[in-house]
């Protein structure tokens, strides 16, 4: 088992706060056994869900009767089954003295269950739950976390083999079963084929009209495409930063795999050695790191960019949080330098610091403001960079 203390507390205080808590994630990433955990501390009455069964959701075919008379806790899992609940949430939260607090678990982002949104405004807290973290996993299992990816069944695999085993058996659900549960009519094969070639694009500019060429769409559709594995948690669109330098900049969002495990599925590399000799070697420790980083820092979306201009200069990852700007670039290397583009950036973006992660063993400062960052010292350092939490 892994510890994930962290997010229970986080969810937890969220539950002391608001009468309905979302937990949004990939599926198989843990939703259900960080709630059943939460549901084992509550101290009160609990009452579980399971909309993907029959019996549960037949036992909820009139919401109100099913839900109106139960106290304590009620968990509601892969609650985008049915979208109907959502106006009942709201009248039951809102009863007083309140006697029920809802957990509602979902495999698909706000984006997909904005019926939540417009029924339970300022009722609900959302709350995302990532994979396995470096803090959880621990530095002296790092390795292992990027060749297997955060999700637990996966990571915790007696073997590389059915590790693997595991993600391609994933893949191919997600795009045959739970893509069209969550109303997305898209062919699997078109939807697995569209996934891999973004696994082949990681850690790149989006060019619709390059990938809508190679499937023969217009880029609107290609763009929905993305847009559907962005908002099913699976991919990661890394927005660009851009302001008024005077020096052109790029408008494109990268495009990355979320989780590492999966990238190497999709590129059908089952060893660290098929791994270490593929093109993608130095874009797959980018987005692993990127997405440990953003996991570290609790960064939200809306605070998280790459920045890059047309003559050459850039950063991995900017994370703007207020007044305060933290600049990342990452290595795949065990002694990074500093490059012309890392000055640029601290001095155009008015960088608080710049940190290099790079994968060698010790941690060193390479200038002022400018600190090179093991791998392994991620977990407890970072924390340090984090503001405003």
């Amino acid at each position: 088992m892994i510890d994930r203390e962290g997010h229970l507390q986080r969810v937890g205080g969220l539950l002391a706060r608001f009468p309905v808590v979302a937990i949004l994630g990939a599926r198989q990433i843990g939703k259900t056994t960080l709630a059943a955990e939460l549901a084992r501390r509550a101290g009160k009455r609990v009452t579980r869900f399971d909309l993907e069964n029959p019996a549960d959701a037949a036992r909820l075919g009139d919401p109100v009767l099913g839900l109106q008379d139960i106290p304590g806790l009620v968990v509601l899992d892969e609650v985008q089954r049915l979208p109907d609940l959502f106006p009942v949430l709201r009248v039951l939260a809102d009863r007083r003295p309140r006697r029920t607090r809802f957990l509602v678990l979902g495999s698909a982002s706000p984006a997909l269950l904005r019926q939540s949104s417009e029924s339970l405004a300022g009722r609900i807290a959302y709350y995302e739950l990532p994979g396995v973290s470096l803090r959880e996993a621990g530095a002296v299992n790092a390795t292992r976390l990027w060749l297997r990816g955060g999700f637990p069944l996966s990571y915790l695999a007696r073997s590389d083999a059915t590790s693997m085993e595991w993600r391609q058996q994933f893949t191919r659900t997600f795009v045959e079963r739970d893509l069209p549960g969550l109303g997305i009519r898209v062919a699997p094969e078109t939807m697995r084929r569209f996934w891999s070639m973004i696994a082949h694009r990681h850690g790149q500019l989006w060019n619709a009209s390059e990938i809508g060429r190679s499937f023969g769409l217009a880029d609107t559709t290609v763009r929905s495409y993305l847009d559907t594995l962005s908002d099913a948690l699976v991919v990661r669109q890394l927005k660009p930063w851009h302001e008024n330098l005077g020096k052109r900049q790029v408008k494109s969002p990268k495009i990355y795999v979320r989780d590492s495990g999966l990238l190497h599925a999709l590129l059908n590399l089952p060893t660290r050695h098929d791994v270490e000799g593929h093109p993608q070697l130095g874009a797959s420790w980018e987005g692993f790191v990127i997405d440990q980083v953003l996991q570290h820092l609790e960064a939200d979306p809306a605070e998280s960019f790459f920045w890059r201009t047309h003559t050459g200069a850039e950063l991995d990852l900017l994370v703007v949080r207020g007044r305060t700007r933290l600049g990342f670039e990452v290595k795949r290397t065990a002694a990074p330098g500093i490059t012309p583009s890392m000055r640029n950036a601290m001095r155009d973006l008015r960088l608080q610091s710049l940190t290099v992660v790079h994968a060698g063993s010790t941690s060193f400062p390479l200038a002022r403001d400018i600190q090179a960052l093991s791998i392994a010292d991620l977990s407890h350092r970072l924390g340090r960079l984090a503001t405003g939490r």
